[in-house]
């Protein structure tokens, strides 16, 4: 497996990848309703490949196919973090999430945080994330549960007297 960072050729496969994640596993913890509000089946690619603006995108790359990525903030926010069905399971949500931590230490950010799904959840638990707060967030005028949750990084000890 490979990690990489964002290239512009990169939207339409995430897009894809996005909406087939959501529409795949996450329709377990989610109405059908929600799903369709979270993931539609029309997506303005401008507007998309837009909001991938000053973030951090992380790609796993697996078999030279996107099997997942994530998004770092430069406040330590998680944004988007999808892993493909196809690999949903296999160790690339890990893979990602140990990149971009290493990646927000190297950036001296001491906290990250993310709006965790109900089916995220459990993964963030086990990267050491805690839960902050659940909340009900709307997305097209429909009401989803998520988690805010934070990961505080041990700061190593200096020497001074």
């Amino acid at each position: 497996m490979n990690l990489r960072m964002l290239r512009s050729e990169d939207f339409k496969e995430l897009a894809i990848l996005f909406h087939q994640s959501i529409r795949r596993i996450s329709a377990k913890d989610y109405s059908d309703e929600q799903v369709k509000a979270w993931a539609p089946d029309e997506r303005d690619l401008k507007e998309w490949a837009l909001s991938f603006n000053n973030k951090l995108v992380f790609i796993a790359e697996k078999d030279h196919k996107i099997a997942g990525f994530g998004e770092l903030e430069i406040d330590g926010h998680i944004d988007r973090f999808y892993v493909h069905p196809d690999y949903a399971g296999k160790g690339v949500g890990k893979f990602i999430y140990q990149g971009l931590e290493v990646e927000a230490k190297k950036m001296n950010i001491s906290s990250l945080f993310v709006e965790a799904s109900i089916t995220a959840k459990p993964f963030f638990e086990k990267m050491g994330f805690a839960v902050i707060l659940e909340q009900t967030v709307y997305r097209k005028e429909v009401a989803f549960i998520n988690y805010k949750m934070t990961k505080i990084f041990q700061i190593p000890a200096t020497d001074t007297p």
